[in-house]
């Protein structure tokens, strides 16, 4: 499946936009700040209901907009098959979302267009804390089983919900609050249980995926290791519960469960966190992407749209080249500030000033 048309009304810095877009790859050139990563923001709502920059919806709706909501509309192509996205982003209010017309909900939309993105960002990966990786973990499951994006909000309900419950409790253990937590335990361990268990089968299978695409990136062999962590074993998160009790009452919070989760990437057997140089912390950043990209492309049965931001200004000349090789895609939108490889082609090129985009000859 591929974006044919793109049409954006006061999204971000985009008062309007009718872009019409090829098969194969679209390059968009500019200045930092004219609104290049903005347009493969909107793609990328249009695909998953969800930003990569930011959670809250009116961050999205232009500056100065005569009304507060944004409007992202595509029309995709598969097998001479037509199919109308359309989002509206509301700063009040839910935002709604259609498909050729009828309303749908995230669920639904979800794995309908599979989409990999890249961004200089991606170093958060690797550097960040294990919440960065815990969520990019969850929106690739999300796009392979859209059931598990539920599982997702109903673990963040039930956190906050215990969570509460223990702070009111003042840290004392009453035969109330005894029996209420037992009830949100309950809920805890199913729900984790289960996203958890995903979790685990994900980073199994992305970690060969993972260790080839860092040998495509970086042009040698070296071994690379995905590894998801937890502080209890599977199928005994009700025990560990039980076990942290006192301790969570004191604390006031849930210190136990696949929020506190992580996933260790390692190279040549040491924490690419803490023991990988710059430019190899790059790479298995990138080699983490392409693992899910390639993932995604097995589970869907076609290639992810694949949204490239400028992913070549921090790589040397040989990282550049084993990416272009690695990656494989129907459709890809390329943005770039003026660093790209000198063996790159590409079938469209746009440059785009403040809001605007303009195709080049």
């Amino acid at each position: 499946m591929r974006l044919r048309r793109l049409w954006l009304a006061d999204f971000r810095n985009y008062s309007h936009l009718d872009l019409e877009l090829p098969a194969g790859t679209s390059l968009f050139v500019g200045l930092n700040g004219e609104g290049k990563t903005n347009l493969l923001e909107a793609v990328y709502y249009l695909a998953t209901m969800s930003s990569f920059r930011v959670k809250a919806a009116d961050s999205m709706i232009r500056t100065g907009a005569d009304v507060s909501e944004a409007v992202v509309r595509g029309e995709m192509v598969a097998d001479q098959r037509e199919v109308l996205l359309e989002a509206a982003l509301r700063s009040t209010g839910r935002s709604q979302f259609q498909v050729n017309r009828q309303k749908v909900r995230r669920r639904e939309l979800l794995g309908l267009v599979p989409v990999s993105v890249f961004m200089p960002d991606d170093l958060a990966l690797l550097k960040g804390g294990p919440g960065e990786r815990r969520r990019f973990i969850d929106d690739a499951l999300s796009q392979i089983d859209p059931r598990l994006d539920a599982a997702r909000a109903d673990l963040e309900s039930i956190l906050r919900q215990r969570n509460a419950l223990l702070r009111q409790s003042g840290g004392q253990l009453s035969s109330e609050v005894a029996v209420t937590l037992d009830v949100w335990d309950e809920k805890l361990a199913d729900v984790g249980e289960r996203l958890a268990d995903a979790r685990r089968s994900l980073v199994a299978n992305l970690e060969p995926k993972m260790a080839a695409a860092y040998e495509d990136i970086a042009v040698k062999p070296t071994p690379v290791s995905l590894t998801y962590e937890s502080i209890w074993s599977p199928g005994e998160l009700s025990e560990a519960l039980g076990r942290v009790r006192r301790e969570d009452l004191r604390r006031g919070a849930t210190t136990v469960g696949p929020h506190r989760d992580d996933v260790l990437v390692a190279l040549a057997g040491r924490p690419g966190r803490t023991h990988a140089s710059q430019g190899e912390q790059r790479s298995l950043a990138l080699a983490l992407r392409l693992a899910v990209h390639r993932e995604l492309a097995e589970t869907a049965g076609q290639f992810p749209l694949l949204l490239l931001d400028d992913v070549f200004s921090e790589l040397d000349p040989e990282r550049s080249k084993g990416v272009l090789e690695a990656l494989q895609s129907e459709q890809t939108l390329l943005t770039t500030a003026g660093t790209l490889p000198s063996d790159l082609t590409y079938n469209a090129r746009f440059r785009v000033v403040g809001g605007q985009v303009i195709r080049e000859t």
